[in-house]
């Protein structure tokens, strides 16, 4: 799509106005009901699916595809990545009341981030464009890297803080509880952080983690940095939500991470076969309608076999109640 500068500003207008409303809405801590996470995850995909009829009837049916491609793809990845934040939660014992104020500061640092990540991608791309083999090869690695750990069962582990956090922490200290909301205190005439503080870096920090296979799996679906950008934000701004919505299904979708694992590794040999066409090797490229086909498939296939697994490990439990 050529877009504008006019349009760019307002996009982000837009968006940052979304943000707004959903922190005013959300700005006083409370426990999120199911009610509440469900309707606002549906106004959240709502405004996505209207975003991307707009697109549709200014921009045609390729980018249209391109978007909701790619919005599907990092949705399904952020609902892994919610499987650390359930650790990161449990690790820093975050009251329920403060875990939405949590996850809305934590999903703003994300959106910031990817934004510098996908402004940096587009350079890389028009620059180099053999970039896309090692985008290519990073997303088939990091496929049989997630099959690896779904066989491990890594969601099980527990959370470890990286180096940067832990140097944060040695650097300022860190309050013994929490207080409220607050994100710096006077204790013993320093001041320092709240735990509150650390648990949004922790879930910041880890999110440049997250986005080093989301941004080249978007881009191997576009080379339009305004979809990419669009995809993600929207798929991050529903987050918040659809952490309290699926909370207690996660556990439950145990094939999720092998579905993950095919449709990046799908799309590691999608960006190698365009790295091949582009390098004037004749060779067959994956056209979008294909793909959304292809990722759609599999999260269906992957949802009804978890959840059928899950039945199955239900029924087979020894019934422990009492007599």
């Amino acid at each position: 799509m050529n877009v504008s500068l006019t349009v760019w500003l307002l996009t982000v207008a837009a968006l940052c106005a979304l943000v707004a409303v959903d922190f005013f809405i959300g700005r006083k801590p409370h426990d999120v009901s199911v009610k509440e996470a469900g309707t606002w995850t549906i106004v959240w995909v709502v405004l996505a699916c209207l975003f991307g009829l707009g697109v549709f009837v200014f921009g045609g049916g390729k980018p249209t595809g391109e978007f909701f491609a790619g919005y599907i793809t990092e949705k399904s990845l952020s609902v892994d990545n919610l499987f650390v934040f359930v650790l990161i939660m449990g690790k820093f014992a975050v009251p329920s009341q403060y875990q939405q104020r949590v996850l809305m500061v934590g999903v703003l640092m994300a959106l910031v981030l990817r934004a510098l990540f996908i402004a940096a991608g587009a350079a890389i791309i028009s620059t180099f464009s053999w970039v896309f083999y090692l985008f290519g090869a990073f997303l088939i690695w990091t496929a049989w890297k997630l099959i690896q750990d779904a066989k491990k069962g890594a969601h099980e582990e527990e959370y470890d803080e990286n180096k940067l956090l832990k140097a944060v922490e040695k650097r300022f200290g860190v309050a013994d509880r929490y207080h409220g909301t607050k994100l710096w205190i006077e204790q013993n005439g320093k001041r320092v952080m709240t735990p509150m503080l650390v648990v949004m870096l922790a879930i910041g920090s880890t999110d440049v983690l997250f986005a080093l296979d989301s941004i080249p799996a978007i881009y191997g679906l576009t080379e339009d940095p305004y979809i990419v950008f669009t995809a993600n934000a929207f798929a991050l701004m529903g987050l918040r939500q659809l952490y309290f919505l699926i909370g207690g299904l996660l556990k439950k979708l145990v094939h999720l991470s092998y579905g993950l694992s095919i449709i990046l590794g799908f799309i590691g040999v999608k960006l190698l076969l365009h790295a091949l066409h582009e390098s004037g090797v004749h060779v067959p490229e994956i056209g979008i309608p294909f793909s959304l086909g292809f990722i759609v498939l599999v999260l269906a296939v992957t949802t009804f076999t978890s959840l059928r697994a899950a039945g199955r490990q239900v029924e087979a439990a020894p019934d422990t109640s009492p007599m």
